[in-house]
């Protein structure tokens, strides 16, 4: 388990998940440096904490994704939250397009 996954005193529910966003890389073209402002949000973070899965027909159906897996999401999938001063994205396991393995 990282550092980060240690600091979070949060449980997710159900099918949800929480992703630490990653750090958005700093682009140059042609020694121009963009501003944070203009800067698009990346789509892929590291899971810190997951729920337990979501319940059909009254049985429990476990996540496939764990805590410390890297993932894709949509541009404008979860809501965002903050702990510690860290930013992070609350949502649920169907808003993950995949795993990076």
């Amino acid at each position: 388990m990282t550092d980060t996954a240690t600091k979070i005193k949060i449980q997710p529910l159900g099918d949800r998940i929480i992703v630490k966003v990653s750090e958005p890389k700093e682009i140059k073209k042609s020694g121009i440096i963009i501003p944070e402002t203009a800067k698009e949000k990346p789509q892929e973070g590291l899971v810190v904490a997951t729920g337990k899965g979501k319940t059909e027909d009254g049985k429990l159906v476990p996540m496939e994704i764990k805590t410390g897996d890297t993932v894709l999401y949509g541009k404008y999938s979860g809501t965002e939250i903050k702990i510690n001063d860290e930013e992070y994205l609350i949502m649920t396991e169907s808003d993950v397009l995949g795993i990076v393995r």
